[in-house]
């Protein structure tokens, strides 16, 4: 089982690595890919220095699984080169995720649907893939009818040069901005960039990709996306109307038993989840689970997710898993 890590050099390349190990994952060759700026470069993984190459060179190897997080323009130019050989590409960009013959995986939900002939897979949104595990069981249970979700997003889903400009903001030091304001002591209601109708992409990919993960086009969505100071995970407060109404119980029950989901829902003993709790873990937290009076059927929920590990390299690596443990690359 010859692997592939595109993009090793960048944040999440290095939590991909990071939870390759942590998870055992059974490769037997590891290849470290990434822009021509960076070969040639030395990272030390698994107690070796390995060398990182490029992508015709990655390509010529001929590795089984190649996962990718290197941007959409990459992804777009080379995931069609290394399937070409036979690889099996998961990819964490935008890129191949609306695309109507390419399928869009969270491995609790919709693993089922792969095939040996699905040879680019995309990785869904960091903030979608938390919040849809969430609402998997319930609309299995309730149907949903729509979605009201804000989110409260870490600067870490924004890269290393936003991370790089609240540790320079809090220090006081004048540098390069990732945000078009200060980040520090500030919320940004900006992720992604605008549209003519008045939203971002990042809410938008929060609409067509919920819908196309729960296999259900009739579910209204509408979305706010907001950056925070914070570096350990997503956050979403998400309200949800059902088309048949549910047991608060039951709610917690369904959640409870899903894998993937650790519910944290004690108020009274300040038990909620938060992202300084959920950084470098790879379980979806649920708390604040309460109906929503003003509205019949409707449920209030708060979820948080480390967005470099549920929310991109767990998610990927969790898809190698399935292909591997079921013959499919």
């Amino acid at each position: 089982m010859k692997i592939a890590v595109v993009g090793a050099t960048g944040l999440v390349g290095g939590v991909m690595l990071k939870s390759l190990l942590e998870r055992k994952f059974p490769f037997t060759k590891i290849y470290l890919v990434a822009s021509e700026r960076s070969i040639g470069k030395i990272i030390e993984f698994n107690n070796s220095k390995l060398e990182v190459i490029g992508m015709k060179q990655a390509i010529s190897l001929k590795p089984d699984i190649a996962i990718f997080s290197a941007g959409g323009s990459t992804s777009l130019k080379w995931a069609p080169e290394f399937a070409k050989v036979g690889t099996t590409v998961i990819d964490n960009s935008s890129a191949w995720r609306m695309h109507e013959d390419k399928k869009l995986i969270v491995p609790e939900i919709n693993a089922s649907e792969l095939t040996k002939e699905d040879k680019i897979i995309a990785n869904p949104n960091c903030s979608t893939i938390q919040m849809v595990l969430a609402l998997a069981p319930l609309h299995r249970k309730y149907k949903i009818k729509r979605i009201v979700v804000s989110t409260y997003q870490s600067v870490t889903g924004s890269g290393v040069k936003a991370v790089e400009q609240l540790e320079n903001e809090r220090k006081g030091v004048h540098g390069e901005m990732a945000y078009p304001h200060p980040i520090d002591l500030n919320c940004i209601p900006h992720g992604g960039d605008f549209e003519d109708n008045g939203y971002t992409t990042e809410e938008t990919k929060l609409v067509n990709e919920t819908r196309k993960i729960l296999g259900d086009q009739s579910i209204n969505v509408t979305a706010t996306v907001v950056r925070i100071p914070v570096y350990g995970g997503h956050s979403e407060a998400v309200n949800v109307e059902f088309e048949n109404d549910f047991d608060l119980d039951e709610v917690k029950k369904l959640l409870s038993e899903f894998p993937g989901i650790t519910i944290q829902d004690d108020p009274e003993n300040n038990n909620y989840p938060m992202p300084k709790n959920a950084h470098g873990k790879d379980d979806v937290f649920v708390g604040r689970i309460r109906r929503d009076f003003s509205q019949a059927k409707s449920l209030n929920f708060w979820v948080v997710s480390d967005n470099l590990r549920k929310g991109a390299a767990t998610n990927a690596i969790q898809i190698a898993e399935y292909l591997v443990k079921n013959n499919l690359a």
